[in-house]
């Protein structure tokens, strides 16, 4: 990897990781669900009009952009709106690694290596020294909500693998287009039409900026870069690099709303992120092992 795309997917890096402090400012301002709904349809129009919609059948588009959409960003984003801060729901977001596990094994045969098993462990343990050190910080609904949207993080991986789409960027805007629709309805269903209607007429330059911020930079401009990087170079390169948007994303949580961890939440940051780093070592398997002993 050249010393400039380095530093470009560091800077990516950072700004998914501080993307999270704007989805809080957001939602200190609007319905969570509701400003998701403004995230994507501003990130959808009007591009959808200039750009081919990808040779997949429309199933895979329909159901990534439930799962992307609402399963991973709506509820993570209305994991901060019920207390979670944005540096924990970045960080246990990385709990994907053991529902990719799962999916892998079950629905995608894939083989199981030491390193997942060793990476989920480590991740595993992490997880149960949050949920064992209740500080008031961490809701039991915030974090049930990040969790279950990291397992949507993992399906979506299993969406766009299984549609064998080539027009990655393509796929993924056509794809969002069915999310603001669902996301509108949830928001009437958990807040209700009256309370909906008034975050829409209070709406500020706070929630367009977090709004725009959310589909610009980060889901436009930063999808495309991410999958141009993975096209250029190997996965297993470029993906350890997204450990740093936790990092980051703790840092933006302490500069703009005075956030921190303590000593067992620190602790099981740094389990988790190297469960989550152990997870992509690629070990030798067995067979590789003998067969470089029988050439010496």
């Amino acid at each position: 990897m050249t010393r400039q795309d380095g530093l470009l997917l560091v800077l990516l890096m950072a700004l998914w990781g501080f993307n999270f402090s704007v989805i809080k400012l957001g939602v200190n301002n609007i319905d969570p669900f509701l400003l998701t709904a403004l995230r994507f349809s501003l990130a959808v129009l009007p591009l959808i009009f200039f750009v081919r919609r990808p040779n997949v059948p429309w199933r895979y588009l329909m159901t990534y952009g439930l799962t992307f959409g609402v399963g991973v960003w709506g509820l993570t984003t209305l994991s901060v709106g019920a207390g979670l801060s944005g540096g924990l729901a970045s960080l246990l977001l990385d709990m994907s690694v053991i529902s990719s596990l799962l999916v892998g094994r079950y629905l995608l045969k894939e083989h199981v290596t030491v390193s997942k098993v060793l990476g989920s462990l480590l991740a595993l343990l992490g997880l149960g020294l949050i949920i064992w050190h209740q500080d008031g910080t961490v809701t039991p609904l915030g974090l049930a909500l990040v969790l279950s949207a990291s397992v949507f993080w993992s399906i979506n991986g299993l969406i766009v693998k299984r549609s064998g789409t080539r027009a990655v960027f393509a796929f993924n805007i056509w794809g969002m287009a069915f999310a603001p629709i669902p996301l509108f309805v949830l928001a009437i269903c958990v807040s209700g039409p009256s309370s909906v209607m008034q975050s829409i007429a209070d709406i500020n330059g706070s929630v367009l900026f977090s709004a725009a911020f959310q589909a610009y930079p980060t889901t436009l401009l930063g999808y495309w870069f991410w999958n141009k990087m993975i096209v250029k170079y190997s996965v297993s390169s470029v993906a350890p690099m997204t450990l740093l948007v936790p990092v980051f994303a703790l840092i933006g949580g302490y500069i703009f709303f005075g956030e921190s961890l303590d000593v067992v939440q620190a602790i099981a940051a740094v389990v988790i992120l190297l469960g989550v780093a152990v997870s992509e070592v690629k070990l030798p398997t067995r067979r590789a092992v003998i067969a470089k002993v029988g050439q010496q």
